[in-house]
């Protein structure tokens, strides 16, 4: 039994770090209604930066995480600036599909500067590991989970109390219809975008924290996908319930199904939770369902 709940509780942690990089997806889309499909590779950025100021430039810790986030905000507004900004306005598809070369060209540019090297992420994050009774968790996994909702609790504040919130949610709406009402449409985007670096940022250090890393990890983007569709791409709090489901899905599968299957069964187990799930309720758990008016 200690051994199923292990693997529950640290499910449980990992679901909670899935929903922090899925956050990243939520409030962009949320703030300009486009689906950023690079989220995982602006994760890997600001690792490799973290990295290259802390281990390659041997600076203090410290001042490599505030350079990796001020130059992650930095990237965010160069994106929002250069290849969202000319397409405010345009069809749905144009924003995914810019999104999807975004991806491919960061992926490509990470290759170039880095390399495709293993290399060793700094142990920013002590690596001892919390002891709680029987129960030995990663102490980084534990930060991540109460950083996440701490961030979802002041994000959701921001989009439903705040005026600036307010006013990013109806440009997501419609652009037109905001530039119409007198919304600054370019600053709430550019914000989205400038928040979601430092999601980002902030994810690699816990993902990565004392770790090997390569250009594969992005592909913690896509294996936070199905909690930013599980719960709602609207939803801010509902992140941190569909987070917690899906990690405990995980741990359930890798406790029962792993040792039957050889494993993977793990990996893909949330997807499947989620196509289910977007089957009976495509909005998800807590999106807000739209009205066509024909």
């Amino acid at each position: 039994m200690i051994s199923f709940f292990t693997h529950i509780i640290n499910g449980a942690l990992t679901g909670l770090l899935y929903a922090l990089v899925a956050m990243g997806f939520s409030i962009i889309y949320r703030s300009g209604k486009v689906f950023n499909f690079a989220q995982g590779e602006m994760v890997l950025v600001g690792a490799f930066l973290v990295w290259s100021f802390g281990m390659a430039l041997e600076l203090p810790l410290w001042l490599s995480v505030l350079l990796a986030l001020g130059i992650s905000m930095a990237l965010g507004l160069l994106i929002e600036r250069f290849v969202l900004r000319p397409l405010i306005g345009e069809e749905l598809f144009a924003l995914v599909m810019v999104t999807i070369g975004l991806l491919i060209f960061i992926r490509g540019a990470i290759l170039v500067i880095w390399g495709a090297e293993i290399r060793f992420f700094p142990a920013i994050i002590p690596m001892q590991a919390i002891i709680i009774g029987p129960f030995v968790l990663d102490r980084a996994l534990v930060y991540g989970a109460g950083l996440t909702i701490v961030i979802a609790l002041l994000v959701s504040r921001f989009f439903n109390r705040t005026r600036m919130g307010l006013e990013m949610t109806a440009v997501a709406e419609d652009h037109q219809i905001a530039l119409s009402l007198g919304l600054t449409v370019k600053r709430s985007i550019a914000l989205s975008w400038v928040v979601s670096g430092v999601l980002s940022t902030l994810a690699a250090i816990i993902f990565l924290n004392g770790r090997g890393m390569s250009f594969m990890a992005s592909d913690i983007g896509f294996a936070a996908l199905p909690v930013a569709l599980l719960a709602g791409l609207e939803s801010i709090g509902g992140l941190v319930i569909a987070g917690l489901i899906v990690g405990v899905c995980i741990g359930v599968a890798a406790f029962f199904l792993d040792p039957i299957f050889q494993g993977g069964v793990a990996t893909v187990f949330p997807f499947i939770i989620m196509i289910i799930i977007l089957l009976i309720r495509p909005s998800g758990l807590f999106g807000w369902k739209t009205i066509d008016k024909v």
